[in-house]
């Protein structure tokens, strides 16, 4: 595929007019490789420290295990996440619009509202470590203000919208790639590493698991706004070239700081990461999460642009006639940023332990829902759509509500409880029957896929030998015979 950009494309200078609506042809622009920069340079940011930090803090893995959990984790996850990008370029509507195909236009409600609040739910997460780690290289800066900061730097990039969003993460990619490798040098070969850094324990399979599903769930989490990042590409872009730019932009965009993270975690064990960080970087700390709390900004932006354009869309079902343009948009992203900061500036010391909690929550609502949504669009319709029915109050050909996938949906959420492992709050008795290992995205996945594809084969077929009766018998009443 050419490379070449086409279309009109959007200043960064200028304030993105489109929300919700779908992209016209002549509109579209970009070229393969803003897949790669936007999900490369928007993951290399503390929470993904953080994240690839509970393999070796919190599941206790050695250094090994915990590199082979994050790479197979985020190479599996990568794979659904990057499906969903190349739908962007078909069919030029955000993901959450899309949605409403598979799960009708009330259907789809279920949906995008458990997705605003996952969005809602990285923002704090991500303003709260950024801020706390600021904090930590900044004295005269507290968690506090540093949470303000970023909060005010994510809004404005919503605001300006998806040019800048992208520009910002190509940006991101050099500085934030040239840093971490930095980072890497100075932590393990300046400061060289304790003779027990590669025999700190011995690996267990319930913590192997772990590490697998929370990098797996850091990938499949993109799902729901993927493609929102991907809906400006022209057309003839193609599916295919989109899916591999996403897929290795996401997984090595990940996989690099979560090994950072791990690292780091057999280091100085028993310190809080970003304290840990801190520590193995003394020297040029200042620079490294400077750069890394910047890149926070930019991934923020990207949670609370994709949580406005779901807020959007929840109003546009029921108010058809609703269009929102930029000021909307500034509008509701200025509530959902207020909201979040509440809570972040709230946000108590158990925040890491509640997180781990909130990741088992969230790939428990999306598996299901990536599972349907992945299965009509490339096993049932493959990707043949009325975009025009999306934006309709009854749904148009979609209906109000698709019962089959709404059931799936549901069905797949109560098959993984039993599987499940929720901090110390809750152990599924089949995790617990497994040694204490959740393995509910697999169960999940295993399930709904094949469910959802027979039953809306089963539900076609009756309707097909309907319509075959149908036809002759009105050809017989025209005519007569």
């Amino acid at each position: 595929m050419s490379e070449q950009p086409t279309g009109r494309r959007e200043s960064v200078s200028s304030i993105e007019s489109a929300t919700i609506q779908p992209i016209p042809p002549d509109q579209r622009h970009g070229t393969n490789r803003d897949m790669f920069t936007i999900w490369f340079g928007t993951n290399i940011m503390i929470l993904s420290i953080v994240t690839g930090g509970l393999a070796t803090t919190l599941y206790g893995q050695p250094v090994w295990s915990a590199a082979l959990g994050i790479i197979v984790g985020n190479l599996f996850g990568a794979i659904f996440m990057a499906l969903h990008s190349a739908q962007g370029p078909r069919l030029g509507v955000p993901q959450m619009i899309q949605t409403k195909g598979q799960f009708g236009s009330w259907g789809a409600l279920l949906i995008v509202v458990i997705v605003v609040c996952m969005y809602l739910g990285f923002f704090v997460s991500i303003l709260v470590f950024g801020g706390q780690s600021l904090a930590s290289v900044v004295p005269q800066v507290s968690s506090k203000a540093g949470i303000v900061l970023l909060a005010a730097a994510s809004i404005a990039a919503t605001i300006w919208g998806y040019s800048l969003i992208h520009a910002y993460a190509r940006i991101m990619t050099y500085v934030s790639g040239a840093v971490l490798l930095l980072a890497f040098v100075w932590a393990f070969v300046v400061h060289p590493v304790p003779h027990t850094f590669f025999h700190t324990s011995e690996a267990t399979l319930p913590g192997f698991v772990s590490t697998v599903s929370a990098a797996a769930v850091w990938q499949i989490a993109y799902a729901p706004y993927v493609s929102d990042y991907s809906r400006y590409l022209p057309a003839r872009t193609g599916s295919r070239p989109a899916f591999w730019m996403c897929y290795w932009g996401s997984s090595i965009g990940s996989i690099l700081p979560m090994f950072l993270g791990a690292g780091i975690g057999l280091l100085l064990p028993g310190t809080d990461t970003i304290a840990a960080l801190t520590k193995a970087t003394a020297g040029i700390s200042l620079l490294v999460v400077a750069v890394f709390s910047i890149g926070v900004a930019a991934t923020n932006a990207m949670n609370l642009y994709c949580g406005t354009l779901c807020t959007i869309t929840i109003v546009q079902t029921f108010w058809s006639r609703f269009t929102a343009r930029s000021r909307e948009r500034a509008v509701v992203a200025a509530g959902l940023c207020t909201l979040a900061l509440a809570v972040a500036l709230t946000a108590g010391s158990d925040f890491v332990a509640t997180y781990n909690g909130f990741l088992t929550l969230l790939l428990g609502s999306l598996v299901p829902w990536t599972a349907v949504n992945l299965v009509d669009f490339y096993l049932v319709r493959h990707g043949d759509y009325v975009v025009e029915d999306f934006y309709k109050r009854d749904g148009g050909s979609y209906g109000r509500v698709n019962w089959p996938a709404v059931l799936c949906y549901l069905v797949g959420v109560a098959v993984q409880l039993p599987f499940m492992i929720i901090g110390t709050a809750y152990t599924g008795p089949i995790a617990r029957a497994l040694g204490d290992t959740d393995v509910s995205f697999m169960a999940g996945l295993l399930v709904v896929s094949p469910l959802y594809y027979v039953t809306v084969k089963a539900v076609a077929r009756p309707r097909t030998a309907v319509a075959g009766e149908e036809i002759p018998a009105l050809v017989r009443r025209e005519t007569g015979v």
